[in-house]
């Protein structure tokens, strides 16, 4: 499947809505509700199987999935805000939590999201974080140069605010 040129669209979710999905160690898609698909615009047969970076837009900073590898590898749930891709081109905002999921022994089988919509307050602070890091990751020739110098950023303005990640995100996430 080709990844769609994205378009200055959004595409949104209701407030009780859950996208759901699941996938193997490696981030292959194993399962995915039907609000994923609807909202991604994608059929389950065009997600199976499929990596779940097919989301991944281009506003996303590579150093915020540096984060979100590193954790959940570790056997650690994350919250992050993403925006993904949907098949469209259009982009859809997700606060997500993503878990691993453990067999025998504590082995990691797989991982598993639930995807909310998110604040827009929230946004209105993470979308410059965001961009910042983007800029900083495109100064870099090097793939992961790139990543690492975004990386990096992302915990300096971590350490200034005096703030871990999960601090951070549930700093700027209304309650409700």
């Amino acid at each position: 499947m080709q990844r769609p040129t994205p378009v200055d669209r959004e595409r949104h979710f209701g407030e009780d809505e859950i996208i759901v999905s699941k996938t193997d160690p490696a981030g292959k898609i194993t399962y995915a509700n039907d609000v994923f698909c609807k909202v991604g615009a994608f059929t389950v047969e065009e997600l199976i199987g499929k990596p779940h970076s097919i989301l991944r837009h281009p506003d996303m900073p590579r150093a915020v999935f540096r984060l979100l590898w590193e954790r959940i590898k570790a056997g650690e749930e994350i919250f992050a805000y993403v925006k993904n891709l949907a098949k469209t081109g259009e982009y859809y905002w997700v606060f997500a939590h993503v878990t691993p999921s453990f067999g025998p022994g504590r082995q990691i089988t797989g991982y598993h999201s639930n995807r909310r919509a998110p604040h827009r307050s929230a946004l209105a602070q993470i979308e410059p974080i965001y961009r910042a890091l983007l800029q900083e990751e495109a100064r870099h020739a090097d793939r992961k140069a790139a990543v690492d110098a975004g990386y990096a950023m992302l915990m300096q303005h971590l350490a200034k605010a005096g703030v871990s990640y999960d601090e951070f995100v549930f700093s700027i996430t209304p309650e409700n």
